[in-house]
């Protein structure tokens, strides 16, 4: 488990880090969500023991970041936001030494390094040295070390910035695989809303804005805590207008708006209410056509709880 016991984290008279306290549950992923500046970074690099806080602390699976940052170490891997690699040597030669000091066996560098170049394509950058080779493929790079590792915690800072989407899906795959197949507990800080979303989407996500939390909680119970933010637009034979009042009454729907024959329900919980919604019209004998259901993005609940863009 991980816990912020009210973190604190000031460089002059910047506030990076506003008293936070939160836990993070066994076998989670977890997710840090907030724009570029919001205090991300700070809160792993602390975590990692790389800076110290200016007040609070941190626990990481029962060590104290500042009494036993040792005992931390052991317990983390990170793959870091800037890639933090040996420019000169090639990838493998960064992913073996990598493995070697986390405390792998020659068999199980040789065989992860070998599976790991398969997946994420990373023969292409032969016996280059990194220096030579391309951002996106660095990247890769840096995320290959953690999940070379496989650390009880592990720790994420944008992994798939500079990537294309199959390559994204590639290693959303390997950062699941991490909790459900090797028992990590993963933090994952990201301001791809897409990216939270899919790796988060049965755990949760904490948004942060200014070095303060906002709030904590699933992706769905946040999305559903903005009024009427699902929508249902169904495309009939005929104007709506007849059952309009019958749709406002459902519980959760908060407006019904009228196209000529096509309606847009706003509403909450919409997977729990479109069966009724759906009632309504086949008893007054409405031929649907459509029946599209929509739902908030994670970019429009951080909106809701800060007033600014993601971006």
């Amino acid at each position: 488990m991980i816990e912020l016991k009210n973190l604190s984290k000031k460089f002059k008279e910047t506030v990076a880090v506003n008293d936070i306290s939160l836990k993070i549950k066994n076998n989670e992923i977890f997710g840090l969500l907030g724009p570029n500046g919001a205090g991300k970074t700070t809160i792993l690099l602390i975590l990692v023991t790389v800076l110290r806080p200016t007040s609070g602390t941190a626990i990481i699976n029962g060590f104290d970041v500042l009494s036993h940052p040792n005992e931390v170490r052991k317990q983390i891997g990170i793959c870091f936001q800037d890639v933090k690699l040996d420019w000169a040597l090639s990838y493998k030669d960064i992913l073996n030494w990598h493995g070697k000091v986390c405390g792998l066996s020659k068999e199980v560098r040789e065989k992860r390094i070998a599976e790991l170049t398969k997946k994420l394509r990373l023969e292409e950058a032969g016996k280059k040295s990194v220096w030579k080779l391309s951002g996106g493929m660095r990247k890769k790079v840096e995320v290959s070390k953690i999940l070379l590792q496989r650390p009880k915690v592990a720790i994420f800072d944008e992994p798939t910035s500079n990537l294309d989407p199959e390559m994204k899906n590639i290693i959303w795959d390997y950062i699941k695989a991490m909790r459900d197949e090797y028992g990590s507990t993963v933090l994952l800080a990201t301001n791809q809303m897409e990216e939270a979303d899919e790796l988060c989407k049965n755990d949760r996500v904490a948004i942060i804005n200014e070095g303060k939390l906002v709030t904590i909680d699933s992706p769905k119970k946040l999305k559903d805590s903005i009024p009427g933010g699902d929508i249902i637009e169904v495309k009939t034979n005929e104007s709506a207008k007849s059952i309009r009042e019958q749709l406002l009454n459902l519980d959760q729907v908060v407006d019904v708006q009228l196209t000529d024959n096509v309606a847009h329900i706003y509403l909450n919980q919409s997977e729990k209410i479109a069966p009724y919604i759906l009632q309504i019209f086949i008893e007054n004998k409405f031929i649907i056509n459509k029946f599209k259901m929509s739902e908030p993005s994670l970019e429009e609940v951080f909106f809701k709880y800060t007033k600014r863009s993601l971006l």
